[in-house]
């Protein structure tokens, strides 16, 4: 491919992760903001500033575009664990991809307490029955992609072996606990040390504090 061509593509598939992160943030914000059932998808698109038709190129629903933005950041921790050194250990590997994939603002992961009323906005958000559909979707999803990666480092094989499976499935339930013990904190917490603290208690067998 000529060379140009390779950065008009680069472009515009950048502008394409650009649009639908735009699309799934405003969905996230006016879900939190109105309640979910309060939005629709022409008020998802005119908030990102885009047009219905695009807005259904990327997605089927408005509970679709809330959990976009976690299904991105799970194949983005499974993606920094592919990229991580073959010769760091396992659970090494996987805390500092967490860490890397939940960094806020390009700060270090969780390095700023977040808003009461966002939290609150978020929790309510999250008992929506569509979205925890979606969600349940989404972690299906990310799961079967960590899984995939642990097995190449671990020199196993995803489909055959227990062992990258249930890596997979116990750092997502670790990270999903992690959490909702942070959307329940009061006062607010960042969220970055309690999802090190919860990869690090598994990897250490989750023994008795």
């Amino acid at each position: 491919m000529h060379p140009q061509g390779g950065a008009r593509v680069g472009l515009r598939e950048r502008k394409k992760q650009e649009t639908r992160l735009a699309l799934s943030w405003a969905a996230i914000k006016l879900g939190i903001e109105r309640g979910v059932d309060n939005v629709r998808v022409e008020d998802i698109a005119a908030e990102a500033g885009v047009s219905l038709r695009t807005f259904r190129n990327y997605f089927s629903g408005k509970a679709e575009a809330i959990a976009a933005r976690h299904l991105d950041r799970a194949q983005r921790v499974a993606a920094a664990l592919r990229a991580r050194p073959g010769e760091e250990p396992l659970w090494e590997a996987i805390g500092r991809a967490v860490e890397e994939q939940f960094a806020l603002d390009g700060q270090q992961a969780g390095a700023r307490v977040p808003d009461r009323q966002w939290i609150e906005g978020v929790r309510l958000l999250l008992t929506e029955p569509a979205l925890q559909g979606e969600i349940f979707k989404v972690n299906a999803r990310a799961q079967s992609e960590l899984a995939a990666v642990v097995a190449e480092r671990t020199g196993t094989d995803a489909a055959r072996d227990l062992y990258p499976r249930l890596v997979a499935a116990a750092v997502g339930a670790a990270l999903g606990t992690a959490i909702e013990h942070w959307l329940r904190a009061d006062p607010p917490v960042p969220v970055g040390p309690l999802l090190r603290e919860a990869v690090d208690r598994l990897a250490a067998g989750l023994p008795v504090p």
